[in-house]
């Protein structure tokens, strides 16, 4: 009886030194196995984290790129700006040039004349001579749009003529506020008027009457 009990004793603790082992043994893979998802993990981490600097660099390099392009469109922008204020300035500046370098022919013709009137005695010759330039002169003068203002026998028009003085004419002959003489010639350049003709208007009246000039301006 003894024996038997001796045998189960044994065989029980058998068992329980066996399953103490399955629990040690499940208990070190468990271990074994979150170790290496630990360090699975930590690697996938490691990687992320490469991937996020490598990104960063990256947009820096951009950020820089763009940056310097920006300075170089910048910088190129001020100079197109200086050379346009400097086009513009000289572009004042010089506005005339090209109308006196058409005039200086007419002041060599009148160089030339002023020699040839010492030793020349022939006045039609002479007059003919500064009728000349002075139509290459109107003639400059016309391209560039300037243009006398017609005034003798038109209606007096404040925006064209200065009446200098009124002149009473038999009635019927001139109507009245009509332009009679011009004493000195207006100009007009394009379509604005540069210089007023100065002028003799008509007045009814005893005909060789004259008077300074008192009427209601045109409007």
């Amino acid at each position: 009886m003894k024996n038997k009990d001796k045998h189960d004793q044994k065989k029980h603790e058998d068992e329980e030194l066996k399953n103490r082992k399955v629990e040690e043994s499940s208990e070190e893979e468990s271990s074994s196995g979150s170790s290496e998802a630990g360090e699975q993990a930590a690697e996938k981490i490691l990687d992320e984290k490469e991937m996020l600097k490598q990104k960063i660099e990256q947009l820096q390099k951009d950020v820089d790129a763009y940056k310097d392009a920006f300075l170089r469109k910048a910088a190129d922008f001020e100079n197109y700006k200086r050379r346009t204020e400097n086009d513009q300035l000289n572009l004042i500046k010089y506005s005339g040039e090209s109308l006196l370098i058409k005039l200086l022919p007419i002041i060599d013709d009148f160089e030339r004349s002023l020699q040839h009137l010492e030793n020349n005695t022939d006045l039609e010759s002479i007059k003919n001579g500064i009728k000349l330039i002075y139509d290459n002169l109107m003639k400059i003068l016309i391209q560039q749009g300037v243009k006398k203002i017609e005034a003798v026998g038109k209606p007096f028009d404040v925006h064209y003529h200065e009446a200098m003085m009124m002149r009473k004419t038999p009635a019927g002959e001139t109507d009245p506020h009509t332009v009679l003489e011009e004493l000195q010639t207006g100009y007009q350049y394009k379509d604005k008027v540069i210089r007023h003709a100065k002028v003799i208007v008509s007045e009814e009246g005893d005909q060789g009457s004259t008077g300074p000039a008192e009427f209601p301006e045109n409007n």
